[in-house]
């Protein structure tokens, strides 16, 4: 199974927060973060970074379902 990563860029504040949880998987672009790949292997850690973004801008979906950030 793989999953669908996102970052809305009008949401992110780049705080850096998710590429210092997942380097290999967040980047920091100019003025917002984005994902390096849109489609992950199932990976704790975006789920992770989706949790602790401060502006809530990570979306991680498996299929149609989000399943980041968690309640």
């Amino acid at each position: 199974m793989s999953w669908h990563v996102e970052i809305d860029p009008l949401q992110c504040m780049a705080s850096g927060s998710c590429a210092a949880v997942a380097p290999d998987l967040f980047t920091l672009d100019g003025t917002h973060a984005r994902p390096l790949r849109e489609r992950i292997d199932e990976d704790e850690r975006a789920l992770d970074a989706a949790d602790v973004c401060p502006a809530v801008a990570i979306t991680v979906r498996d299929g149609e379902k989000v399943i980041g950030p968690r309640p």
